[in-house]
């Protein structure tokens, strides 16, 4: 299994495209891209690293050699920082101190939006008509700068 193998099965198991991987372990996507791709460049130090810092329950030999379990511990599946928990979950940490206290808000309505009037706009078109023109003049120019004029016979 080859370290592009072993990249896929942890986006795998995070549930995570290419991009976002990349975006969750402060890299470039390109740079994933171009582990994965048809070339299997070999990822950098630094991008193992930072993988690991932040999976950091990932077996670093299993990545390396690709030798051992995948994660440290089988119990955990993702790293503990404090993310898995409901969004309302009470947290201990947190409580407040006016637990169950009953505050009376005055709700103040919002203005109405004054709604400006339009002012009408009136145009009008007036079309004039002109009179009628006549060509009093034609001039044809040559390339050895000399013209000739035509006019119209009246």
């Amino acid at each position: 299994m080859s370290i592009k193998d072993r990249f896929k099965m942890i986006m795998d198991r995070e549930k995570l495209t290419a991009g976002a991987f990349a975006e969750s372990i402060d890299v470039a996507q390109a740079t994933i891209s171009h582990i994965l791709g048809p070339r299997n460049k070999y990822p950098s130090t630094e991008v193992i690293l930072r993988l690991h810092k932040r999976y950091n329950d990932i077996n670093l030999e299993w990545l390396l050699t690709g030798e051992g379990e995948m994660s440290n511990s089988n119990n955990e599946s993702k790293d503990n920082s404090g993310f898995d928990y409901p969004l309302f979950a009470d947290n201990p940490e947190n409580l407040s101190d006016r637990s169950k206290e009953i505050e009376n808000r005055k709700e103040i309505a919002l203005e109405s939006p004054k709604i400006a009037t339009k002012e009408i706009v009136k145009q009008e078109i007036i079309y004039k008509e002109r009179p009628s023109r006549k060509i009093t003049e034609i001039r044809i120019f040559f390339d050895d700068n000399t013209y000739e004029t035509f006019r119209p016979e009246k």
